[in-house]
């Protein structure tokens, strides 16, 4: 079985560090031996131990760090990898080349000046796998690996622990409080949708924003802000529809989050989400930046029970045959396979 070496300078929240933390310890469970170096984060830490991964950190500083190279080589020449997998620009900028291959696994489309001395790109779409390409990049040493999420199933959260009623239409949003995410739209869509309630389950620089256009759009009372959530299964499952209005989305783990658990979609048409959705088969999808179509799709799902439960199903189809743990880790023993072959 081959050696990895996992390398990750994620930051303490978002959506690579949470895949990171379901990919590492799948594959450790499958029988992939591997070891991690990551930005000290005790939590990470502990998980990734719990799963049988042995974990150092660095501190894949600035310009004045001098050590995370060092650490980085002495692992590799303790441990032996067959591959050293950097996750995202910095850990790949501090990977050093040897007899080892150097691999990337990049989430967007992010520019190749700190990746030139990989081997080997992965991207988690297969819009970014053609970027790279585009982009000068080898296609022979391109590749394309989806992201998978837990499909585990959860009680449902206690709707009345969060004063929201019961008969109520409930709406889940999931992910990083940035401009990219466009809660602001989906805030300004829930203004003309009466009866409904939204949970947003993230955290991120625009909280105060999104807390004062909901008091000025006088929804105060049916938006909650729940910070950022590691485990969201309880949420989904009171949820009565999983809505991701990004403005930029390379990937669109929401959509896939929503599918797994059974809830109908409605997504803005960023890139991932237009790629992943048939419009009206297993989700729908709306213009970018636009509330009142926002509202309206959502207003549709909320009214119409058979369309809902369509659109849920044909979504947990798709989960089922592409984006289960199962298939996404036997994609990544395979690459592994042949790029040590």
């Amino acid at each position: 079985m081959t050696k990895v070496l996992q390398v990750m300078a994620g930051a303490e929240v978002g959506g690579a560090e949470e895949f990171f933390m379901r990919l590492v310890p799948a594959l450790s469970h499958a029988g992939t031996e591997q070891r991690a170096v990551i930005r000290h984060h005790a939590s990470r830490q502990a998980k990734l131990r719990d799963a049988g991964v042995d974990v150092r950190s660095a501190r894949f500083g600035g310009l004045l760090d001098f050590t995370t190279r060092r650490i980085l080589q002495r692992q590799i020449r303790e441990f032996t990898p067959e591959i050293v997998l950097a996750w995202m620009s910095r850990a790949a900028k501090y990977a050093p080349v040897g007899s080892h291959v150097l691999a990337a696994r990049l989430g967007g489309y992010y520019q190749l000046k700190n990746y030139r001395h990989c081997d080997h790109l992965i991207g988690n779409t297969e819009a970014i796998r053609d970027y790279l390409v585009k982009e000068g990049w080898p296609a022979e040493r391109a590749w394309y690996i989806p992201n998978f999420v837990d499909g585990t199933r959860a009680p449902p959260h206690d709707r009345a622990m969060l004063d929201t009623p019961a008969d109520a239409t409930l709406l889940l949003a999931l992910g990083r409080l940035h401009r990219n995410k466009a809660f602001d739209v989906l805030i300004e869509a829930l203004s003309d949708i009466p009866n409904t309630y939204l949970w947003i389950a993230g955290d991120g620089p625009l909280m105060p924003s999104l807390r004062s256009e909901a008091e000025r759009l006088g929804l105060r009372e049916r938006v909650r802000f729940l910070g950022w959530q590691d485990d969201t299964a309880a949420l989904l499952a009171a949820a009565d529809i999983l809505v991701c209005p990004s403005r930029h989305e390379p990937l669109g783990n929401v959509v896939i989050e929503g599918w797994a658990h059974g809830l109908p979609v409605v997504a803005a048409a960023s890139d991932g989400p237009r790629k992943l959705i048939v419009d009206r088969e297993n989700g729908l999808l709306v213009p970018v930046d636009d509330a009142d179509a926002l509202a309206a799709a959502i207003t549709e799902l909320a009214t119409n029970v058979d369309l809902a439960r369509q659109l849920a199903a044909h979504g947990l189809t798709a989960y089922e045959s592409a984006f289960t743990q199962d298939k996404v880790v036997r994609q990544y023993q395979t690459f592994f396979e042949k790029v040590t072959s």
